[in-house]
């Protein structure tokens, strides 16, 4: 079974607190809201991903004002492979993924993200990391393939979609289901659908587009350049269920769907069938 997941002491204090807010003052629970769901949580790193760190080439790339940490595994000379955190997440949670790879003969580059790991900021965005994807591919040339976590799925995605040539992608526990997921936030800090409505406008206003239209649900049906696409998800995920994989194989259906029991949102990283899995669609383009 997977294991349960640990919610921030900061969320439950919130979902208390925020309902007063709301009632009280809509607007100011609207920016709140918006506030929070652009800030990740930090979280410490392992010590088992710190001896990953010290083995990495690890270097700084300023983009957009603000320092991003990367991280290269493997011989220079060799093609590579992006790896793509979730929100919340950082780039040694593949760490798992790197070994398998080089032995492979690829190389591995991955990032923290805008905000997340040791890379700075406070708040991001998809636009954010698809600009970090814009500049590693200028460094770094095209990768072989590129595997996405979570949200960094969904960047992968969309970097796709918006001309950035990412043509071999598996994504991994990737949420799709615009509604659903925008629908686990409000819940998890005590909104209404109220504060949700207010949100999308706020969006618009702001971006142009509504939240739908920065989700695999918009992205996938309007790709049109070459993709080959491996959806991996577990059917015991609580934070992003079996559903969202399921809809991204009715949006894509040349998509390829791997399934896996009992491993959850975030341990899946360390599976040893999904790492294969993974691994061997981006080197032979099959399951």
């Amino acid at each position: 079974m997977p294991k349960k997941f640990k919610e921030p002491v900061l969320i439950r204090l919130i979902r208390k607190v925020f309902p007063v807010m709301e009632s009280l003052s809509p607007g100011l629970a609207t920016r709140v809201f918006s506030q929070l769901f652009f800030t990740p949580f930090h979280y410490g790193f392992p010590e088992k991903e710190r001896e990953w760190i010290m083995k990495a080439n690890s270097s700084v790339l300023t983009i957009d004002g603000r320092n991003i940490q990367i991280y290269e595994w493997g011989d220079s000379k060799n093609p590579y492979l992006l790896l793509i955190h979730g929100w919340a997440g950082r780039g040694t949670q593949f760490r798992k993924f790197i070994t398998p790879a080089l032995n492979l003969g690829y190389r591995i580059v991955a990032f923290d993200g805008p905000a997340h790991g040791k890379s700075q900021g406070k708040q991001t965005n998809i636009l954010q990391f698809r600009e970090v994807l814009n500049v590693l591919i200028r460094k770094f040339g095209v990768p072989a393939g590129t595997i996405g976590h979570s949200f960094g799925g969904t960047v992968a995605v969309y970097a796709n979609l918006t001309g950035i040539p990412l043509n071999k992608i598996v994504t991994i526990g990737t949420p799709v289901i615009a509604d659903k997921l925008l629908g686990s936030f409000l819940k998890a800090i005590g909104a209404t659908a109220k504060t949700g409505e207010a949100f999308q406008k706020k969006l618009i206003k702001d971006h142009g587009k509504n939240f739908k239209e920065f989700s695999l649900e918009w992205f996938l049906p309007r790709i049109q350049q070459p993709l080959a696409l491996m959806i991996i998800h577990d059917k015991n995920d609580r934070e992003v269920p079996i559903e969202h994989a399921m809809e991204a194989i009715k949006l894509y259906p040349s998509a390829k769907l791997v399934t896996t029991e009992g491993l959850g949102h975030n341990r899946i990283l360390k599976d040893e069938s999904t790492i294969q899995n993974a691994l061997h669609f981006l080197k032979n383009g099959e399951q």
